[in-house]
């Protein structure tokens, strides 16, 4: 990968004006003031003085003016270079189950960052690489250069998709950190703060005989929320190995909250680690004629729309899915733009509902 740190692709030049002090390095209009000043981002000013593609007219044209009253000028070398690029990201995903396209929370993300890249006109390519097919076909994507750079969702511990990550030279972005090694560019959410959250919402409402319904052991974000409700389990005296795993699924869910009522009868509250869980939760609760909340209290995460339709419907800890895909997209297009962005973690809050309204005595 090109160090980021170096000049902008294109390079600028102007004459010295007549009577210029000829000591002096004449001020040499940007990038970024061109895009400033057409509107635009950096990338679409990039490409649109390049004659690259994937530009509207109306922003090609504004960028040409803008470029003309500041005074840029490209040269013929720096155009070489920068019409090397292709106008295209790829948003990979390791997993080729068609329900996914059905998934929420992969379309609100999807929708995120097609709104992202919309404002740089930047095509997306969806590839599903869970298979060994998949994988191949993204290596040969990322090593033959017909990509700008590539979005990762939720690897797992064992992921292939980390080795085709770390092989290539394109700028690459995690949505979710990796469970094991260090990313260097990322978005996640505070999945352990959210989890935090939710079970202090349950020891608040009276609940001292708490379980959780963990997702799988091998996602971070899995990992990170049990981690919130053993913080919040630890601050209340409370132990907090009443654990069951799934698999993010109502199904899982309801089977899970199964065997915790089957091993700990005198259960009163349930943090499950996603709202699916949560809502499976709820049907095992009433299966097994447990009222909720006054017999079991129950809090969910992500804030889907399924917590809304739940009976009770559901608390829950809401996550900004949306602005987790806008984030990965705008990450990534800063990095194409040679810019060296931070990791990013956005915030969850708390959405209380009828499962657990707080106020238990």
């Amino acid at each position: 990968m090109s160090d980021p740190t170096t000049a902008d692709p294109v390079d600028r030049h102007r004459e010295r004006a007549p009577g210029d002090d000829p000591g002096r390095v004449p001020d040499v209009p940007t990038l970024m003031e061109v895009a400033a000043r057409a509107g635009v981002s950096r990338s679409v000013a990039s490409r649109a003085l390049n004659n690259a593609r994937n530009v509207s007219p109306a922003k090609r044209e504004a960028v040409a003016r803008a470029a003309s009253e500041l005074g840029y000028v490209p040269n013929a070398t720096a155009r070489a270079l920068a019409t090397s690029t292709v106008g295209s990201v790829v948003l990979a995903v390791s997993g080729d189950d068609p329900a996914l396209f059905g998934d929420p929370f992969f379309s609100q993300v999807l929708i995120g960052v097609a709104g992202a890249l919309d404002r740089s006109e930047l095509d997306l390519t969806l590839m599903l690489a869970s298979s060994a097919r998949g994988q191949a076909r993204l290596e040969r994507v990322l090593r033959s250069r017909r990509s700008d750079g590539v979005m990762l969702m939720a690897l797992r511990g064992d992921d292939p998709l980390n080795r085709v990550a770390a092989a290539t030279e394109l700028p690459v972005v995690l949505g979710g950190r990796p469970l094991h090694g260090d990313a260097r560019w990322y978005v996640d959410v505070d999945n352990r703060g959210g989890a935090r959250l939710a079970t202090e919402h349950l020891l608040g409402s009276g609940c001292r005989r708490i379980a959780t319904i963990s997702g799988p052991a091998d996602l971070q974000a899995s990992v990170a929320r049990y981690q919130g409700f053993v913080d919040a389990m630890a601050v209340g005296r409370l132990p907090s190995d009443w654990i069951e795993h799934a698999d993010f699924s109502y199904e899982s869910g309801a089977r899970a909250m199964t065997r915790l009522l089957a091993a700990h009868p005198d259960i009163d509250g349930v943090f499950a680690a996603s709202d699916n869980m949560a809502a499976g939760a709820l049907s095992a609760l009433k299966a097994a004629g447990r009222r909720v909340p006054e017999d079991v209290a129950v809090v969910g995460f992500d804030d889907l729309e399924i917590a809304r339709r739940t009976e009770p419907a559901l608390t829950t800890i809401s996550q900004p899915i949306r602005g987790l895909g806008q984030e990965m997209a705008t990450m990534l297009v800063r990095l194409i733009d040679g810019e060296s962005p931070s990791p990013i973690i956005l915030p969850t809050r708390l959405v209380v509902r009828g499962s657990a309204p707080g106020g238990r005595a």
